[in-house]
């Protein structure tokens, strides 16, 4: 096993707004604070940010929304993670995805607004054109208690083909309708690219982390003998895989945990693609 000490917060959200200041001198006293903490349980989707990883045998980048209240920190290691920080602000200039939000009123106490910026930003890069049913898809783990979602909505169904081909119809070519509405296009070719480093990490062979703070004990193994094997060593230890039960126990009652991760266990995985294609 690799060990690493860590001495922040087990989950990603808490390093981001109160621990990351610490490695990083130009915030100062604060962190990235984008990333809000409402319910603390994955319900309400203020807190996501974008997590990105890179296949090794295929080279295919994947970008997810995450609630990063209860992504451990420890999960996200090899991986890349972008918060509304990272793809604009009002003081540079705003990405089209926070553009549209402004444009259309979908904001009012402003609380929710990076979680529903995040998942847009998130599925876009996936899908630069998305259809109606995918924007639907990507909104359901965010909740807005102010606006009624219809700015929200109406904001990035701009986004999807087939609003497009409508507009391209009505304002003959695409460019005068984003003229029109005096918004800035989306141009995939100007994002963040995945960093070398970690591509770098992710062509290399996975290896067991042993990651040790004054909550939480943290391990991953590689193999199915592995996770045997620190199961019989560890009884107590909780198996995680998206930390939603896990995340809230150490939440709402700061107990010390013992957790396996079970993420990049070969044999767990080939099992559940093989469950998923299955007919039955």
């Amino acid at each position: 096993f690799i060990f690493h000490s860590i001495f922040c917060s087990y989950l990603l959200n808490s390093h981001f707004r109160n621990h990351l200041f610490h490695v990083v001198p130009e915030l100062e006293t604060v962190g990235l604070t984008g990333a809000k903490l409402a319910c603390g349980e994955g319900g309400c989707g203020a807190c996501t940010v974008m997590v990105s990883t890179c296949d090794p045998g295929s080279q295919h980048i994947r970008h997810y929304a995450v609630n990063s209240c209860l992504t451990p920190i420890c999960s996200v290691h090899g991986k890349a993670v972008i918060t509304t920080e990272g793809i604009g602000n009002s003081t540079t200039r705003l990405h089209p995805v926070q553009e549209r939000i402004v444009k259309f009123n979908g904001s009012q106490c402003g609380f929710c607004t990076p979680g529903f910026v995040m998942s847009m930003y998130s599925l876009l890069r996936s899908n630069p054109e998305p259809n109606q049913q995918e924007l639907s898809e990507a909104f359901q783990g965010n909740l807005c208690r102010c606006t009624g979602y219809r700015g929200i909505i109406e904001g990035y169904q701009t986004f999807c083909t087939s609003l497009l081909q409508v507009l391209k119809d009505l304002f003959k070519c695409i460019k005068c309708c984003f003229v029109f509405f005096q918004m800035k296009p989306l141009d995939p070719t100007q994002e963040p690219i995945f960093p070398p480093e970690l591509l770098a990490l992710a062509n290399s062979p996975p290896v067991p982390l042993d990651f040790q703070g004054p909550r939480v004990r943290w391990l991953r193994p590689v193999t199915l003998e592995h996770l045997l094997q620190l199961k019989n060593r560890f009884p107590d230890a909780r198996l995680v895989v998206g930390n939603t039960e896990v995340g809230q126990s150490l939440f709402n009652y700061g107990k010390f945990l013992k957790t396996l991760s079970v993420d990049i266990v070969k044999d767990i995985l080939e099992t559940d693609c093989a469950c998923l294609s299955s007919p039955f």
